[in-house]
């Protein structure tokens, strides 16, 4: 349970952090960055769910990357108050995200 919310705590922290940095992509404070964060995570399981292995982050390939920006844009219709970001803003904030994952890992693999 512990692990789960520091999960969500440093997923919430990298979402500020890549809407600091990028255009195109915008998160209402660090409240918004944690319920983006958990509509993202169930996004993705919901993905993966359905897609498999190959989507994961664990397994990012073209596929996963893809798959990242697509779900961090859908983000936006679910909880529309908390983030706002346009494709190309998807697309930099998975290629940042993927990148920032590869040196700090938010699941232990």
């Amino acid at each position: 349970m512990i692990g789960m919310i520091v999960r969500f705590v440093v997923s919430a922290l990298v979402l500020m952090l890549v809407s600091w940095l990028l255009p195109g992509i915008n998160v209402a404070g660090f409240t918004g960055a944690l319920i983006a964060a958990v509509v993202i995570a169930v996004l993705g399981y919901i993905v993966e769910s359905i897609l498999g292995d190959k989507v994961s982050p664990q397994n990012r390939g073209i596929v996963g990357f893809i798959t990242s920006a697509v779900v961090i844009y859908l983000a936006k219709f679910i909880v529309p108050a908390y983030i706002s970001v346009n494709v190309v803003g998807a697309l930099l904030a998975a290629l940042v995200i993927g990148v920032i994952d590869a040196f700090v890992p938010t699941e232990l693999r």
